[in-house]
């Protein structure tokens, strides 16, 4: 239920909920239609009127990673903003962290449905800026970020326990399948101790975190049926760049 102390509701109308903005595309002449992330909601989309006015003194913060109150108004399934403000102070996000952060807008317009409320997700997207913002080490942010949203979308992963239902040992090793779980393999791909990392959300080890990248990218390919990232490629560009540069340094 949504709660009333942040978001006074009535039948048409929502005031000051807590919101991110995930992506925003133009609208008209002068419009934008903002994809959020509420609190209280989930996912919706709003009509901006008039933004991008050279006059709009609400431009500024009609952007990505800022955490906003919002209030909006309507009966169509599009409704319209009628108010924005800065919630909190925060930081901004800088360098990879930035790129990073479009990555995580990216998985939750994937697997989360419009109007279906998450305030776990909402919690876990804030926390997870937070630590980007400020240079918390980046792979297992966003390690734990991505199992935290698959639970919540309902693709939990098993991974303590075998598709047999066997416990996973840590010295075994293991495939991995989404919808399937763990397969014992002689030549598998991922350690035991890789999935009880994962699985108590343990990622401070160097194997596991490599380990968990490889894992966690397939599973979500796979619940994508190929849908292609297009942060995801970004990133890599990026990184590349960055290698290549330290490199010529030396």
């Amino acid at each position: 239920m949504p709660c009333k102390a942040w978001a006074l509701m009535t039948e048409a109308a929502v005031y000051l909920q807590p919101a991110f903005i995930l992506q925003q595309r133009k609208y008209r002449e002068t419009s934008l239609i903002i994809d959020m992330l509420t609190r209280d909601f989930g996912r919706i989309s709003l009509l901006a009127k008039g933004v991008r006015a050279a006059k709009s003194k609400t431009a500024g913060l009609l952007q990505a990673f800022i955490p906003l109150s919002v209030s909006y108004a309507g009966k169509a399934e599009l409704k319209t903003l009628s108010h924005v403000e800065v919630r909190q102070s925060f930081k901004d996000l800088k360098g990879l962290a930035l790129y990073c952060g479009f990555y995580i807008n990216e998985l939750v317009s994937c697997f989360l449905h419009k109007y279906d409320p998450h305030p776990e997700v909402f919690n876990y997207y804030d926390e997870c800026l937070s630590a980007l913002a400020d240079g918390i080490n980046i792979e297992p942010v966003l390690r734990l970020f991505e199992l935290r949203l698959m639970d919540s979308a309902g693709y939990g992963l098993q991974l303590d326990y075998d598709h047999e239902q066997k416990p996973v040992e840590a010295l075994k090793k293991y495939d991995f399948k989404a919808g399937w779980g763990a397969v014992e393999a002689r030549d598998g791909r991922f350690s035991g101790k890789t999935l009880l990392a994962l699985s108590a959300k343990e990622l401070s080890d160097s194997q596991v975190l490599s380990e968990a990248k490889i894992l966690m990218r397939n599973v979500i390919d796979d619940y994508l049926q190929g849908k292609p990232l297009k942060s995801r490629a970004v990133i890599n560009k990026v990184i590349a760049a960055t290698q290549a540069k330290e490199i010529e340094r030396k």
